[in-house]
């Protein structure tokens, strides 16, 4: 919690055999943002400098920033561990035996209601109540699968495999993550679901993102978004929700790759089959008008040169009592955080880091982002705010900067 970015950046870069101009040069950025960093005359800088350079060292950017990779309760049963081995199944490799007997297959309409209700757990952000419950309903939906192997029971199962993806990645473990997809999309196929297999793709494209392979993960998404295009005369609500979760998927790492313009682009289609469809909650995920203009802000705010006027104008056309999902209202007001402090609004910024907190204590301490903007706001104070020092010492940033 004491190491600052600083820190972690001079001894990655030194064991990396690099000097300040020689990671400035393959990171993109100035060298004097590296000296200041190493030097502690600033402790942090914009997510899109934090994110250069650490696709320069090699790194996570989890690492980079100290993000935290480990649920804040202890649970008797599960666990971030439980979940890695669950996800890491040792029995399904090939060559392996295990001395343990085989579980009894629990009640199929019993275990599918209760992957409905993990998936509405995590989108509330009670991680914790998740890492608890999910590696069993991993290993419960293989013996349902061993013994009733139809494709409504692989279909839940690609769905679990899915929330294990989603977990693993907030956690702070994207390899896990991947993994978790690769079981996912075999589930998807075994399924039968050309849909499933969208939404595992689209699960996929965030996964890539937050390991820091944008142009695989807009790649993906791409290619998997034309494949599944569907007739806007002839397509369902749920085609139409799929089609425009793999474009929402592949407009964010354009954009974090400076292809703005094919961004909004993407987000415009995705728009138009929104209104198509109406409000969709299927495969796990929900799908609206109102979910694509959220992403219009986060994507105003990428790439290396965010623009918070564009993105706080995109936010008015955003109706927060109509987000469905908990997590996906905070991870949005954590944009228009970032982009009130960039515009001058510090006390705006952090008034709504504030509520995001309140509402969402566990989840918001996994988020970079926010962690980020308070580091750039304890910076710049111009006079000791207790509030935000507060919140601070919560989210793992050293408040004695």
């Amino acid at each position: 919690m004491n190491t600052s970015i600083g820190d972690r950046i001079r001894s990655l870069r030194e064991f990396r055999d690099l000097t300040q101009e020689g990671l400035a040069s393959r990171a993109g950025v100035h060298v004097d943002t590296i000296r200041k960093l190493e030097q502690g005359v600033r402790q942090s800088a914009r997510i899109n400098t934090l994110r250069a350079l650490a696709r320069a060292l090699d790194v996570q950017l989890e690492r980079l920033v100290g993000q935290p990779t480990v649920t804040q309760e202890l649970v008797d049963d599960g666990g971030l561990l439980e979940l890695r081995d669950a996800i890491q199944d040792i029995g399904a490799l090939p060559g392996v035996s295990l001395s343990e007997s085989l579980e009894d297959p629990p009640d199929e309409q019993e275990w599918a209601d209760s992957v409905r209700d993990a998936t509405t757990t995590y989108w509330r952000g009670d991680y914790s109540q998740l890492a608890s419950v999910l590696p069993l309903l991993m290993r419960d939906g293989r013996a349902v699968a061993r013994e009733t192997p139809t494709e409504r029971v692989w279909r839940q199962l690609a769905l679990t495999y899915q929330l294990a993806a989603c977990l693993a990645a907030q956690a702070g473990h994207p390899d896990w993550a991947f993994a978790a997809v690769e079981k996912q999309l075999a589930a998807a196929a075994r399924a039968a679901d050309p849909l499933m297999e969208g939404m595992g793709v689209s699960t996929l494209s965030w996964v890539l993102l937050r390991q820091g392979r944008w142009e695989q993960a807009q790649d993906v998404a791409v290619r998997k978004a034309d494949a599944l295009e569907p007739s806007f005369r002839k397509s369902t609500a749920a085609q139409l929700a799929v089609y425009g979760n793999l474009l929402i998927a592949a407009a964010t790492p354009a954009a974090r790759g400076d292809e703005r313009d094919e961004a909004i682009q993407m987000l415009t289609a995705a728009e138009a089959a929104a209104i198509r469809s109406g409000p969709v909650r299927a495969y796990g995920t929900a799908f609206s008008v109102v979910d694509v203009r959220t992403q219009k802000v986060n994507i105003a705010l990428a790439g290396s040169a965010g623009r918070p006027d564009e993105a706080l104008r995109f936010s008015s056309d955003v109706r927060l009592e109509e987000i469905s999902r908990p997590v996906h209202s905070a991870a949005y007001r954590v944009d228009v955080a970032q982009a009130q402090y960039q515009t001058g609004d510090s006390d705006g910024a952090l008034a709504t880091l504030l509520e995001v907190e309140t509402e969402q204590p566990e989840w918001i301490r996994f988020q970079t982002l926010a962690a980020a903007t308070v580091r750039e706001m304890l910076e710049t104070e111009r006079r000791r705010n207790t509030p935000l020092r507060g919140l601070a010492a919560r989210l793992g940033v050293d408040p004695t900067l």
